[in-house]
């Protein structure tokens, strides 16, 4: 499946909020330095689709706050 995720970083109020099937926005704690918030992205994405971290991965947008990413099944 493919996600079109909004993300906006150094949020106090983290979260995950579905616009329609595909896309979403994504509220982080971490701030975007380093990879952070996209590590943060991944593991909130993991947990909601209950998916192993290595079965999600940042097709688009590494350094922007739209990105598009790729969520495989469950092995």
């Amino acid at each position: 499946m493919k996600l079109t995720v909004k993300v906006k970083p150094n949020n106090k109020q983290p979260g995950l909020e579905f616009l329609s099937e595909t896309d979403c926005i994504v509220r982080l704690k971490s701030p975007p330095v380093d990879g952070k918030a996209n590590e943060e992205l991944i593991e909130v994405l993991s947990k909601h689709f209950h998916v192993p971290k290595k079965n999600i991965s940042i097709l688009s947008g590494f350094s922007s706050k739209s990105k598009l990413v790729s969520i495989l099944p469950k092995d």
